[in-house]
This record gives C-alpha cells, sequence and structure tokens, in this order.
C-alpha cells in the first residue's frame, strides 16, 4: 500500500487525513476486535502519528486492557457508531486506522493475520497469509 489515505466515517462528520502507511496492515481475530467491529475479524492499517490529524468532526474513545496486556485506545464517531482507529500508549508513534473506513479501498491489503486462536470456524481468510495463534512475535 503507498499513497496518501484519508478516511471518512458513514455519516461523513469525522474526516481523517492518514498520511502515508507506516507497514502493511493485517487481520485480528481477538475477541476484542471481533467486538468492537461487529464482524469476524478487525482490519488495521499502522500510519505514522505524526502523519495523521483529524480534518474534521468529533471523536469519542474507550479504553480497555486488551488480550496481550496492552492498554488499547479504541475511537469513533460518536454519532454513526463507525469504528476509526486505535491508540496504544505500547505503540506511542503510530495509530492504527480500520480499513473499513479508508476512502481508497483498493490500496488496503492485509499482509497477516493475528490472534488466530480466537478466530471465529467461519471466517476464512487467504491461508497462504503469516498467521500467528497471538499477537505478533
Amino acid at each position: 500500500m503507498s499513497g496518501k489515505i484519508t478516511a471518512t466515517c458513514l455519516c461523513g462528520a469525522v474526516r481523517i487525513s492518514c498520511g502515508e502507511p507506516a507497514g502493511a496492515g493485517g487481520y485480528c481475530h481477538c475477541e476484542d476486535c471481533r467486538k468492537s467491529t461487529g464482524s469476524a475479524f478487525g482490519v488495521n492499517i499502522p500510519f505514522e502519528a505524526s502523519e495523521f490529524r483529524i480534518i474534521s468532526g468529533e471523536i469519542r474513545s474507550f479504553t480497555k486492557t486488551a488480550d496481550s496486556g496492552n492498554e488499547l485506545t479504541r475511537h469513533f464517531c460518536p454519532n454513526c457508531g463507525s469504528p476509526l482507529f486505535g491508540t496504544s500508549p505500547q505503540h506511542p508513534g503510530r495509530i492504527y486506522v480500520r480499513a473499513g473506513i479508508i476512502d481508497q479501498p483498493s490500496l488496503v491489503r492485509p499482509a497477516s493475520q493475528t490472534w488466530c486462536e480466537s478466530k471465529v470456524e467461519w471466517s476464512t481468510i487467504d491461508p497462504r497469509l503469516p498467521s500467528y495463534p497471538e499477537g505478533r512475535p
């Protein structure tokens, strides 16, 4: 994935300029990602915090300790509830944008999957992707 990325929530109230991707995105099958997305997994794309800007709209946040033991804050649109991005003190220079809000979806190419031990049986993703039982080593 390369190029300047923008993102928008479902109702359009929150608009974000993400900058250039800081690496390949990935699928996450942890229970927290499943519950926060309402789907079988989350897809997260890393960006440098220094290039990330909220252009318009207000956000709300929810912080929880994940199965990894890391504190994660999930940010969302208070109007439509769209999950927007995540932050963590363990990765202070990174922001993990939810792939579903990216305005250029053809640029999203998840390159791995994590927390596969929590994967639901009915979810199938390319078995050739690197897969990890928990977080990435």
